[in-house]
């Protein structure tokens, strides 16, 4: 096995998945892992009675919805600026 990954574990909905990862990147597996799980729990609690399949799509349209809502919530001129300032300083000390 490459010593940059490790295996691990996870669990999500009814499913368990043996991964190998990137050893720095394990906390965000695990992040991600507890997000599906809560927002799983989540849809299984409120509508119950429906298929695993149907759970897991309305997990997967939630947390892409949020994601998108971050996408855009970002703002980036503040950085934007700064990114010009120093791109004159380099251009002058070149």
């Amino acid at each position: 096995m490459n010593e940059d990954l490790q295996k691990i574990t996870l669990h999500i909905g009814t499913l368990t998945l043996p991964m190998s990862v990137k050893r720095d990147e394990e906390s965000f597996y695990r992040e991600a892992e507890r997000l599906i799980r809560e927002r799983y729990t989540y849809y299984t609690t409120k509508y119950p009675n429906q298929k695993t399949e149907m759970y897991f799509t309305m997990t997967a349209l939630d947390i892409a919805v949020q994601a998108q809502r971050t996408k855009h919530s970002v703002d980036l001129e503040p950085m934007a600026g700064r990114l010009e300032l120093l791109l004159k300083e380099i251009e002058k000390a070149l």
